[in-house]
């Protein structure tokens, strides 16, 4: 998969991580950055190449991970989980369907994160369209479709 990522100046050491971590599972990765502290920059230039379908995947990260996350769900088309455990990871793709992830640099250790980066990944595209979860996410994408014509 080729995946998008990106961040804020403090998240950068944590983003080292996620992209070695992508790059040894043979996923493709595009840095775009961690010079600019406004995290809400990097995120949206991220967000919006995976919303036109440039990326499969993106992942955004800033100190806590919460702000990167609100940043991303602002752009149409995204539907950012933030990440704090393995559980999550791999209901972030199997329940909600989500296509980027948010990680916070002063929270989340970076075994942690590359644990997370792994489940997602190994779980991301099994999303079942019909299982128990998929009119919870139908419900969230008709409102983001009605909010954004």
């Amino acid at each position: 998969m080729n995946v998008a990522i990106g961040c804020d100046p403090n998240a950068s050491p944590l983003k080292a991580e996620v992209i070695d971590e992508l790059t040894a599972l043979g996923h493709s990765v595009k840095d775009f950055g961690s010079d600019d502290p406004i995290y809400a920059n990097v995120v949206i230039e991220v967000c919006e190449a995976v919303a036109r379908g440039e990326f499969d995947r993106g992942v955004v990260m800033c100190g806590t991970g919460i702000g990167a996350s609100i940043a991303a769900n602002k752009v149409p088309g995204v539907y950012c989980a933030l990440l704090t455990d393995c559980y999550q990871a791999e209901r972030a793709a199997l329940s909600n369907d989500a296509n980027v992830v948010a990680f916070g640099q002063q929270v989340t250790g970076s075994h942690v994160a590359r644990m997370m980066t792994r489940t997602w990944m190994a779980n991301t595209g099994s999303f079942d369209p019909n299982g128990r979860s998929a009119p919870k996410v139908e419900r969230i994408k008709e409102y983001a479709a009605a909010k954004h014509t």
